[in-house]
């Protein structure tokens, strides 16, 4: 029987490093997942639209290489989603291929042969995102996460904006809302007891990183910097389940527990700056 040994831990941690997750050394479900997608390789299945999506590093390769031939498969997130579907059929159809939205033999001859030849590696994906093209979400911001500061934020910004609080949603119920909602923003707490620092994280893959969110994290970083009052921030990138799922501009915000007055200071300042940003002030 295998053991669980220290080298074993050492390995989870640098597997978890370099999928953005958290380092705990400890398979725990979201590990495994990523780990039984990291075994598919571009080829080995047939990638099509299913439900539940199909996810894999072959999807994500596919996305890669298609951002890589000017088609915008969206967020390269390694889910087969329906903009993928869409994206693999205008491939197919520019090719004179049958366009079923289905990576099949032939298609994924065309796509390999012609990435191969593709000199320039940058991504039409991280081209739009840089260049602000991807249009923001019409509908409300969503607010999630069982804490007393996804709730105070949420009242600061309802006067100005439509917001919609999911206090007690699972990860699945607040990403199926906002996709679903064409959500402007979403913005997802959580409280951790013994942190005495502020974290904000930001979407960011092996594969690539949301820049408007990097940006608003930055934004909302240096605001809460100015106070001497508040905990030090950090800014960290990463691919836990949330920002995954959402495909919109998300931040994941972790946080201790300050004073009741300081937390309400904080979420005012959080406020302020995300109301800028989604009203384009400067």
């Amino acid at each position: 029987m295998g053991q669980f040994s220290d080298g074993t831990v050492v390995m989870v941690e640098a597997f978890q490093r370099s999928r953005g997750l958290p380092i705990t050394g400890d398979v725990d479900e979201t590990t495994w997942n990523r780990l039984v997608e990291a075994g598919w390789r571009l080829g080995e299945r047939l990638l099509y639209l299913a439900h539940p999506h199909l996810r894999g590093d072959d999807v994500a390769e596919l996305q890669v290489r298609l951002a890589q031939l000017g088609f915008n498969p969206g967020r390269i997130d390694g889910i087969f989603g329906s903009v993928t579907e869409h994206t693999l059929h205008d491939f197919q159809r520019n090719c004179g291929l049958g366009a079923d939205g289905t990576l099949t033999r032939a298609t994924l001859l065309e796509v390999l042969r012609l990435t191969s030849i593709v000199s320039k590696r940058y991504l039409v994906t991280e081209a739009r995102d840089e260049a602000g093209f991807d249009d923001v979400g019409t509908g409300p911001i969503v607010v999630c996460g069982q804490s007393p500061l996804a709730q105070l934020v949420a009242q600061s910004l309802m006067s100005a904006r439509e917001v919609r609080l999911m206090d007690d949603a699972t990860t699945d119920e607040v990403a199926l809302f906002a996709n679903g909602h064409q959500a402007a923003l979403v913005l997802s707490f959580q409280t951790l007891e013994r942190l005495n620092v502020i974290h904000l994280h930001y979407w960011a893959s092996y594969h690539s990183h949301s820049r408007r969110a990097e940006q608003l994290a930055g934004s909302i970083g240096a605001s809460l910097g100015r106070s001497e009052t508040f905990p030090r921030v950090e800014i960290t990138g990463m691919a836990l389940p949330i920002l995954r799922e959402t495909k919109m501009t998300t931040l994941h915000i972790e946080h201790g527990t300050p004073p009741d007055q300081v937390l309400g200071e904080i979420a005012a300042e959080i406020a302020a700056v995300v109301s800028k940003v989604i009203h384009r002030e400067p």
